[in-house]
């Protein structure tokens, strides 16, 4: 009987140190990859600095964000990897070499991401803003650990304002649960704010993915070159070195001529614009014919039945939610990985689900940057001083930490929540699930709609050449009969 019980806790001392290096070797990968992305856009001029201690505070405010922003990716792929867990155990039930993927492995990583999302968000990114702006007290030696103290000082009165605030709200609400949350802060106080939190950030997707999905025609279409429809690329390619080499005489002759000075700056920004339009142009001329008139329709299709798919399986979650009280969101303890798929397709349906949770976090991030509100947090390359990089981080720390909670709700997956993200006060009220489906549904298909009407009007007008018209193009000054004739008119 001895014998068994060491048996049995050397095997549970086994699968915890086999479960703690594969979480820490994930970890250490995604911080490799995220250090990577970050010195690509951060600007070398702030840690290059003639102060040290400026400069050494900048470094360490840049290792917190790397780890947040390895949080965020981790919290991206906890659906994917859970999913994709389900399916391979399904495969190979009975394999040796996948008895390390198990449910207890799973459960473990959506409880360390929880953590860590928290406590970069509470905790990290705010010691990084304060410790970059600190100086010291006054009095006090100057250095690294003066910066230290300050920070510490006005991150606690922050916090404390924060759970004031909190307590309030929850009195407001529920007198009793605030007497409670005095006494038992874990139990009645925390999960508030952590629904707050994740409340915030599901808004947030409600508000850029639908606006993302729509623009990623746009931007994908940026990237690729377009297929020639009724256009003369050579002649517009001519007609812009033409304008380029006249507005490089002028911008030369201005370098030595005192009277044009005043006009150079216009003059030089008009010649990046012509420049850049005629490299575009050479580019789509030297395009073969499969990349203009293969890879890009293919492209918008593949968008399109993403989209459609998303705005489909909505709908029919919609209606799962009026007829099937499994349908809402809840939390799992125990996962059972490997029993039956997720998806009622089998492994495929598990793939697509998989694509369409990625599709709409790449949306969403998408969406978030072409936002007007969000526009001056977008990233340069190698020029994101450290203030934008702890926005930027945020930022997408909250997208990624509720794109779980975002995919339940919505219907993409049936994977329950695991751990406390399945704990949040509002998963439970059918209301608010219903309600937010019904927004996102509408506001997709709005945003489609738009988009794919506005985009074939834009693409008419530019091949019929009615762009070049001195008037401002609308919809109500170009009928679509106009259109028709002067393409008709031009092919014959």
């Amino acid at each position: 009987m001895e014998v068994d019980d060491v048996s049995v806790r050397e095997q549970l001392f086994h699968n915890r140190v086999r479960e703690t290096f594969i979480c820490v070797l994930l970890f250490t990968c995604l911080y490799i990859l995220s250090y990577l992305i970050l010195t690509h856009f951060k600007k070398n001029a702030d840690y290059v600095t003639g102060d040290v201690e400026d400069a050494t505070a900048n470094k360490i405010a840049l290792w917190l964000c790397t780890f947040t922003l390895s949080v965020a990716v981790c919290a991206v792929l906890l659906l994917p990897i859970s999913i994709l867990s389900n399916e391979v155990l399904l495969i190979f039930p009975h394999s040796y070499y996948m008895q390390w993927l198990n449910g207890s492995l799973i459960h473990g990583l959506w409880n360390l991401v929880f953590l860590f999302s928290n406590l970069s968000l509470v905790f990290l990114m705010p010691f990084a803003y304060f410790f970059t702006e600190s100086e010291g007290f006054v009095g006090c030696k100057k250095g690294v650990m003066a910066r230290v103290y300050e920070t510490a000082v006005v991150l606690l009165l922050l916090t404390l304002l924060v759970l004031g605030m909190v307590w309030v709200f929850v009195a407001l609400l529920n007198n009793h649960s605030a007497r409670e949350s005095l006494y038992d802060m874990w139990e009645y106080y925390l999960p508030y704010l952590y629904s707050a939190i994740s409340l915030c950030g599901v808004l947030l997707l409600l508000l850029c993915t639908p606006f993302g999905l729509s623009r990623m025609f746009s931007v994908t279409g940026s990237l690729l070159v377009k297929p020639r429809l009724l256009e003369n690329v050579e002649v517009e390619m001519n007609c812009a070195a033409f304008e380029e080499a006249s507005l490089s005489r002028t911008l030369n002759r201005g370098s030595t001529a005192c009277w044009v000075s005043v006009n150079v700056e216009p003059l030089r920004t008009q010649y990046l614009g012509v420049q850049a339009k005629r490299i575009a142009l050479e580019m789509r001329r030297r395009a073969s014919p499969w990349q203009r008139n293969l890879f890009y329709p293919l492209a918008m299709l593949l968008l399109l039945a993403l989209t459609v798919a998303c705005v489909l399986m909505v709908c029919f979650h919609v209606l799962e939610l009026l007829f099937d009280e499994t349908a809402m969101p809840s939390g799992m303890g125990d996962p059972r990985l490997g029993t039956a798929s997720f998806s009622m397709f089998g492994s495929l349906g598990a793939a697509v689900q998989v694509v369409l949770i990625l599709y709409l976090m790449v949306s969403s991030v998408v969406g978030f940057y072409s936002s007007p509100l969000f526009t001056s947090l977008l990233p340069r390359s190698q020029d994101t001083n450290l203030t934008q990089i702890i926005g930027n981080c945020v930022s997408l720390l909250v997208l990624s930490s509720a794109l779980p909670v975002f995919s339940r709700t919505l219907g993409i997956t049936r994977f329950d929540l695991l751990g406390d993200f399945g704990r949040y006060n509002w998963l439970g009220n059918f209301h608010i699930v219903f309600l937010y489906n019904i927004l996102f549904a509408g506001l997709t298909s709005a945003c489609l709609i738009n988009t794919l009407t506005w985009a074939v009007q834009g693409e008419l007008i530019r091949a019929f050449g009615l762009h070049k018209l001195p008037l401002t193009v609308s919809r109500t000054t170009i009928p679509l009969k106009l259109l028709l004739a002067n393409g008709l008119s031009k092919i014959q």
